[in-house]
This record gives C-alpha cells, structure tokens and sequence, in this order.
C-alpha cells in the first residue's frame, strides 16, 4: 500500500504529515543513500538506484530493529490534516415550500 494512502493523504505533502520517527528514518534513508553513492562515485540511473536499495535497506533495517525494542509501530496513519468539520443541515422552514409529505 503506498504510504500517501496509509496516510489518508491525496495531494497533500507527505512529509509534512509525518511523526517524529518516520522523518528520522526518512532522513536516514536519505543520508545513507548519499554517502554510499558519493563512496563508489556512483554515476548514471543504475549506480544510484542501487545506492537507493541500499540506503533504503539500512533505514528499514533500523525501524525494524526499533519497532523490535517498543512493540510499536513506527508507520502510521497519524497526520495532521485539519479535522473536517461537519456539514451543518439547515432546517426547512414552511416559507422553503418543503412538504412533509
């Protein structure tokens, strides 16, 4: 399921509805991914796809190893769009010309 889902989001930026520890592990994927493609000097789609999977691999092996220790879980479907507020139903009045009937 893709997490803008998890999230309940449409358009919405995704980070911007992320907890504390699902933007850590963001940025550690990112972090990782970047220090890894500068280490082999990686160039072109395939190099850095690779330095991706791999990146994304110490990150999910980090949440994985934290969500061991807490019993909880580090994805959520927590964000932080403003409640809907609920549609007010206006009465009909006999000057509307709604029956009853």
């Amino acid at each position: 399921m893709p997490y803008k889902e998890i999230k309940g989001l449409k358009a919405q930026n995704l980070r911007d509805h992320m907890n504390e520890a699902e933007l850590i592990f963001t940025a550690l994927a990112e972090l990782s991914t970047r220090q890894i493609a500068e280490s082999v000097d990686a160039s072109g789609m395939s190099e850095n796809a690779e330095a991706g999977k791999k990146g994304g691999k110490i990150a999910k092996s980090a949440r994985l190893e934290l969500e061991k220790k807490t019993g909880k879980s580090v994805v959520t479907s927590e964000n932080f769009l403003p409640p809907t507020k609920p549609v007010k139903q206006i009465e009909p009045t006999p000057d509307m010309g709604v029956d009853d009937e």
